[in-house]
């Protein structure tokens, strides 16, 4: 879609790129940060606690409503959780798995456990049966800590292995049955009676950095989740590099309202406001309308977002005051270059780090000079190891040259991101630590990629670089279609839409026609409430946005937004159902060029547009 590319020059927005030196002194910094904790050393998660627990023993840490718990509070707290859960049986090694909503109880488990050495299993709120069992087994948890608030999907599964649950009680949201016997309902008097001696270091003696700290599971949107290994170095690190990037002190709150057992709330927020001897308000849920709120009341500096969140909150009616705030750092991904100069514009100068990666990736890239609509900056290639190799849409693969290996992207084209495995035993960084799963694993690295020998792990990203090395996030490979011999990015045709007048949220993905190539662009929208679906504004925005190939050829108007639990779209099942109207009750419009509008589906509208009924469908 190189005629689109007008989504990642962002000359719209009159920007001038800083000095590649500029960029690269502070991602030499980063560099830096990121070596200080070394693979042998005999440091973790908890050493860090109880060294700025010592440090800052006064200083607020965690701040839950009107609740409020110091470091020495926090780690007072934790130590008795490492006396109960050893005394338990948990030992060095064995793996625990919590699931609990955002709370400063995940947080006194979390740090207990990792206090007498064990490997915490991060598991989703939101699921049950067999997603919860394939959890469990695959990460051997030897017991669950459950939260009261999650016994219901926990009770309610069949087919879980039998471990210990451990209850950890909800106030909030108690229980309304009798609770079974196989559930241990005694953990709130054991932690009561707890010593609240420090839990000897001794037990965990001999756990180096390099060692598993955290299993946190991908968030795909299609099949069952894997669980990625996280080390204690990497975790570390993560609270080192992004301290120096945002210069965060002590005086700095950050704000956690995305789910604690997804990677960038339990990683780079609680680590790199841990390292600084910072604030976290903690929040259960994000929620649109106490959000702005929050930042007033307790004055947050800094916000992690996705992309979907700033949607939400950008589509709230403008307030008086509101550029009146003291947030001043943003860190995430996927927000779009339209989103984010409106949030600029509406809410002020706020530094904005976005960035591109994933739970499991051992190369990344962040924006740190402000640069609307890029993931990230790489002034020099010879100083990182992510590579963008060339990817062919159409044949699902690699190019290759005439010696057999895969090709490097030139500036502007599309490619896939992948990262060199570093595997030396003094370097952390660069390293892939993989899935519990060997055969997972194996499935994400490549080898051989460009001299014999080599390996890198295999991001199934599309990204691009323009000529000052600003790199730009495309889309998942499959996402990414091919339809009239042209192939199309749906985030980019989604950021492109994302602006028509009463819009909540647009999903746009591939459908498969019968004996056509390819597959034909469909957009699953989701309006504001109150709001209605306006075909014809519609097409005239394709229209005046898009190559006429990129259109969507369909457009089905949901109820309810499909989303996974971090926010992301899922696309599945939408795929799966195409433009059959059988199959589901949404109303669905064809774009019929006759008309220059969308048009209510009708064999005749698709008749105009020289496609045939969906596979399967029957005649509707």
């Amino acid at each position: 879609m190189n005629d689109m590319s007008r989504i990642a020059s962002l000359t719209q927005f009159n920007q001038q790129p800083v000095p590649r030196e500029q960029t690269q002194a502070l991602l030499d910094l980063r560099s830096a940060a990121s070596s200080q904790i070394k693979p042998a050393d005999l440091y973790t998660l908890a050493d860090r606690l109880e060294d700025q627990a010592r440090q800052f023993a006064e200083r607020p840490f965690l701040i839950y409503g009107d609740q409020s718990f110091t470091y020495a509070q926090v780690d007072a707290q934790a130590h008795r959780m490492a006396h109960v859960f050893y005394a338990k049986g948990l030992r060095p090694g064995d793996v625990c798995a919590i699931a609990m909503e955002n709370r400063p109880q995940f947080f006194f488990s979390w740090f207990g456990l990792v206090k007498l050495g064990a490997v915490v299993a991060f598991i989703n709120t939101q699921v049950s049966g067999k997603p919860l069992a394939h959890a469990l087994l695959t990460t051997a948890a030897k017991a669950l800590v459950v939260g009261e608030e999650c016994l219901s999907n926990v009770l309610a599964s069949e087919g879980l292995p039998y471990v210990p649950l451990w209850l950890i009680e909800d106030a909030q949201n108690p229980y309304e049955s009798l609770v079974p016997s196989r559930v241990d309902v005694g953990l709130a008097s054991l932690i009561a009676h707890a010593p609240a001696t420090p839990f000897p270091k001794t037990v965990r003696t001999g756990i180096t950095a390099e060692s598993t700290t955290l299993l946190i599971f991908t968030s795909g949107t299609t099949g069952l989740p894997k669980a990625a290994r996280y080390s204690h170095m990497r975790w570390l690190s993560s609270g080192d590099v992004m301290e120096v990037t945002m210069g965060t002190t002590c005086e700095d709150v950050f704000y956690c309202c995305l789910p604690l057992y997804h990677g960038a709330a339990a990683t780079s927020v609680t680590s790199t406001a841990l390292r600084c001897g910072a604030s976290i308000v903690v929040r259960r849920k994000f929620s649109v309308r106490e959000f702005w709120q929050d930042v007033r009341r307790h004055q947050i500096t800094v916000f992690q977002y996705i992309g979907e969140i700033c949607r939400y909150l950008l589509n709230q009616p403008v307030q008086e005051g509101e550029r009146e705030h003291s947030l001043r750092i943003m860190l995430g991904a996927g927000l779009t270059p339209e989103s984010w100069q409106r949030w600029l514009e509406r809410f002020g100068p706020i530094q904005v780090f976005e960035g591109w990666g994933a739970t499991e990736a051992n190369a990344s890239v962040i924006n740190v000079d402000n640069y609307v609509g890029s993931c990230g900056r790489v002034p020099d290639w010879n100083r990182t190891n992510l590579r963008l190799v060339r990817y062919d849409v159409e044949s699902d693969s690699h190019p290759r040259d005439e010696q057999g290996f895969y090709q490097l992207c030139k500036p502007g084209e599309v490619g896939e991101a992948m990262g060199f495995i570093v595997n030396h035993p003094l370097i952390g960084g660069g390293r892939f630590e993989g899935y519990t799963s060997e055969a997972a694993t194996e499935s994400k690295i490549r080898r051989n990629v460009f001299q014999d020998g080599d390996a890198y792990w295999s991001s199934g990203d599309l990204l691009r670089y323009d000529d000052e090395g600003y790199c730009y996030f495309v889309d998942r490979i499959g996402d990414t279609y091919r339809w009239k011999s042209e192939n199309v990015s749906t985030l980019e045709v989604a950021d492109t839409l994302s602006d028509l007048p009463g819009l909540e949220l647009i999903n746009v993905y591939g459908v498969q026609v019968p004996d056509h190539e390819g597959r034909a662009g469909m957009a699953a929208i989701l309006m504001q409430p109150g709001e209605v679906f306006d075909p014809q504004a519609f097409y005239a925005l394709t229209e005046a946005r898009l190559p006429r190939y990129a259109a969507p050829m369909f457009v089905r108007v949901s109820a309810a937004a499909d989303l996974t639990s971090t926010f992301k779209l899922r696309k599945v099942d939408l795929q799966r159902q195409g433009y059959a109207p059988s199959l589901f009750a949404d109303p669905l419009f064809v774009r019929d060029e006759s008309t220059r509008t969308y048009q209510p589906y009708s064999l005749q509208v698709l008749a105009r547009a020289g496609l045939a009924p969906f596979a399967g469908s029957g005649h509707e």
